[in-house]
């Protein structure tokens, strides 16, 4: 297939990349910087630095949009909202403009969001007709699945990518955690009874690749592993991977203090569960939270 990837250098497009390349798919990414595309996505990657080069002639089978700035680096100041909100509702929008241009029309669009389209919802348990959440990130993710589903109206398969924290070696949650767990120095976050929902890279990148095969795949689907942990049972099973005690606590309070209102992104909690994926009989690589630590922390 001739695949369009945005996000496509990033944690999961990479690796995503090289799944599709040994596959034999012929990929193009979108890139601010298409000279790094090559080094990053692999050898024989083409490039788009705009959607502007996606002429009505160019012709994808496939879209896979993954694009969107980084959602916890920064403070969320209004300017700083804006940009995480064109960075992907934004974009989806014109990139579901070019797919209604297009001469060729692709077969099927895969749409990143995220599970804090869930909000903070405590215990209860949350499959893929969950209603949205409310905050921010609820918002967020809400406006972009919407922008998304525009794709229907050209008869364009979509499937929208609910997206828990992914667990890599290569950066994501555990590039910011794991030196601090491996000196000694890991944190529960306030009580740590919210739920984390996870998913090893893996296990992420096997579910893509069966929502690109599956014509029938369509609509929201959870990509998290079956088994979620609350913030307690992830910090002890990290702990444990890297054989080193976890004895502090982040406050709650001191979280919100410095980070403001994106702090939700630490304590709220989505127990998450990937019920069409389990029905459909799906087989995990990695579905115990211990399994998958070890194996990115050894």
């Amino acid at each position: 297939m001739r695949i369009f990837i945005t996000g496509g250098t990033g944690l999961i497009g990479r690796a995503l990349c090289r799944a599709l390349r040994a596959a034999g798919h012929e990929l193009t990414v979108l890139s601010r910087h298409p000279e790094t595309v090559a080094a990053k996505c692999g050898a024989g990657v083409a490039a788009m630095r705009s959607l502007a080069e996606w002429t009505p002639q160019r012709a994808f089978d496939a879209v896979i949009n993954l694009a969107g700035e980084p959602i916890v680096d920064a403070y969320w100041s209004a300017k700083r909202k804006q940009v995480l909100w064109d960075s992907r509702v934004t974009l989806t929008e014109e990139l579901v403009r070019r797919i209604r241009l297009a001469e060729h029309k692709p077969a099927v669009l895969l749409s990143g969001s995220a599970v804090g389209y869930y909000g903070d919802r405590g215990d209860t348990v949350l499959n893929e007709d969950a209603a949205a959440g409310t905050g921010f990130s609820a918002e967020l993710c809400k406006s972009w699945e919407q922008a998304a589903l525009g794709a229907e109206k050209q008869n364009v398969r979509v499937c929208l990518l609910r997206t828990a924290p992914v667990l890599s070696r290569d950066g994501g949650l555990l590039g910011k955690m794991l030196l601090p767990f491996k000196l000694g120095l890991g944190a529960r976050l306030g009580d740590g009874r919210q739920w984390m929902s996870w998913i090893h890279i893996d296990d992420y990148i096997a579910l893509v690749l069966r929502l690109l095969q599956d014509a029938e795949a369509r609509g929201p689907f959870n990509m998290a592993a079956p088994e979620p942990a609350t913030n307690r049972e992830f910090t002890a099973v990290l702990a444990h991977a890297v054989q080193r005690p976890a004895w502090f606590v982040a406050p709650a309070f001191l979280l919100r203090l410095g980070m403001g209102e994106r702090a939700s992104l630490m304590l709220d909690g989505q127990h998450v569960l990937p019920e069409k994926f389990s029905a459909a009989g799906h087989t995990w690589r990695f579905p115990h939270l211990a399994d998958a630590l070890h194996d990115i922390a050894a």
